[in-house]
């Protein structure tokens, strides 16, 4: 962080991930507390020397600096590498600034492999919860635990499972698709047992991992590693379920694995997605399913991210307006920086791979391009939501009033056609520049992470840039 980045992120709109303490009277002690705070969540920083001045519908930072600060800097940081303070050793990056002749320090504290990160004097565990630190309850302590090791979890192997804990009929239709899809990955002249041993399904142990029990195991199988498994599909009529006139209209029966969950979850979800007829190049009628493919990844990306280790289950309602997929477990980065990693770091490796061998899944990187592609599709955004114990995303649906037909390249040309969030946003920020982030959530109706994730790929993109802080300043567009 330059001193620059710290003028800008002291003035800019409130963050997760920055905290301010004046620290006139020496080390406060919510010091201790936001360390542990940000080693379980998501990293941060702590700035040492900055009081935060809270008004009623605002804040300003008034920079009083700090008393030697050399040698605060290294109590500090020999505090946080001991074991004196914390249950584990806390790495950090120090820097100090001069702002108007007065000093301060700014401490990066990072996630911890370590996790959870307790203050050993009492035991206590701290998260990040919107812009403050909490308590941590037992249920996010655990998912805590079972963060640190995302990725490696579900690739342990399965004590005592072999090939006959393998479905015959889910592995019969998987070869299908890759057939059709992957033809040399279906190696045809192999029977089942040394085809599972090919892809790795079995491993050279002889075992099962968790990941390849649940992707195509039987249903008896999968229940005695893992007894909460359960993928809830729920077809509800209505926008809500407190105005739905029955409970639900269709509810996916318990099937064995996340294999048969999948291919009856795209068989329900093709009812509620458009597929236009485009005008081919003979003059045929051409069905377009861009729309269902960009709403088989989202499926794919929610089977292959769910904790399935978790006491609750993943679950998807499709309401009348809209298509939400809720997992267990948090999602391992912001929304803003899904485009370039998130497929890159799956929490189920072998499941995410045992989707893409027959092309059902893009490559790391691409297929949430293809799942942000839903704006483009339906002139509405697809929507993130996440705290520690839960993550959400939500495909707004098409209404009778959205009806609209979808070009050749796949933009929107509908006269009546209604605008798209980003659309609606630029408005908004063009007829009040200085409108803040709150009143867009509101006038938006989304969340106040998504309003700043598309704020960020608007500057990221060069459309607009911010002049001044949040409280005085106004937004700029720079092609104006």
């Amino acid at each position: 962080m330059t001193k620059e980045e710290l003028l800008t992120r002291l003035n800019d709109m409130e963050w997760d991930d920055f905290e301010v303490k004046e620290a006139s009277g020496g080390l406060p002690k919510s010091m201790w507390e936001t360390v542990s705070a940000f080693s379980n969540t998501a990293g941060g920083w702590i700035i040492l020397g900055v009081k935060e001045k809270k008004t009623e519908n605002s804040s300003e930072f008034i920079v009083n600096g700090v008393a030697n600060p050399e040698q605060l800097e290294q109590d500090i940081v020999t505090t946080l590498r001991s074991r004196t303070k914390f249950n584990a050793p806390v790495s950090c990056k120090a820097l100090k600034f001069t702002i108007d002749d007065k000093d301060i320090l700014a401490f990066e504290i990072p996630l911890s492999p370590h996790r959870p990160v307790a203050i050993k004097s009492n035991g206590e565990v701290y998260v990040r919860t919107g812009s403050g630190d909490t308590l941590a309850t037992d249920m996010e302590i655990d998912a805590i635990v079972r963060d640190a090791s995302f990725g490696a979890k579900s690739e342990m192997e399965v004590p005592g499972s072999g090939f006959k804990d393998i479905n015959p009929d889910s592995i019969a239709s998987y070869r299908s698709y890759l057939r059709d899809f992957n033809r040399p990955l279906s190696f045809p002249t192999l029977g089942d047992e040394e085809f599972c041993r090919k892809l790795n399904i079995v491993l050279s142990s002889g075992r099962l991992s968790y990941g390849s029990l649940l992707m195509f195991g039987k249903r008896d199988s999968v229940l005695d590693a893992l007894p909460n498994f359960w993928i809830d599909y729920m077809e509800v009529p209505g926008h809500s379920y407190a105005t739905a006139p029955q409970r639900y209209t269709y509810r996916m029966p318990e099937q064995e694995n996340i294999w048969e969950s999948f291919q009856l979850m795209m068989h329900r979800l093709r009812n509620f997605v458009d597929a236009p007829y485009l005008e081919g190049p003979d003059m045929f009628g051409v069905e377009d399913n861009s729309r269902l493919f960009c709403l088989r990844e989202g499926l794919v990306n929610f089977c292959a991210h769910s904790d399935y280790f978790a006491s609750a289950h993943p679950t998807i309602r499709v309401f009348d307006d809209r298509i939400v997929m809720q997992n267990p477990g948090r999602f391992i980065l912001a929304a803003d920086e899904f485009r370039s990693r998130i497929l890159s770091m799956p929490r189920n490796p072998s499941i995410i791979r045992l989707f893409r061998h027959p092309k059902l899944s893009e490559n790391a990187g691409y297929g949430i391009d293809k799942i942000l592609g839903w704006e483009k599709l339906t002139g509405k955004s697809v929507t993130f939501d996440s705290d520690m114990l839960i993550s959400t995303v939500t495909y707004p649906l098409a209404t009778a009033k959205d009806s609209r037909r979808v070009g050749e390249n796949g933009e929107n040309n509908g006269e009546n056609e209604k605008k798209s969030t980003r659309e609606r946003l630029i408005a908004l920020i063009k007829e009040n520049p200085r409108i803040t982030r709150a009143s867009l959530s509101e006038q938006l109706g989304i969340s106040s992470s998504n309003v700043q994730f598309h704020i960020e790929r608007l500057k990221s993109e060069g459309v607009i840039e911010r002049v001044g802080s949040s409280r005085s300043g106004y937004w700029k567009f720079l092609s104006e």
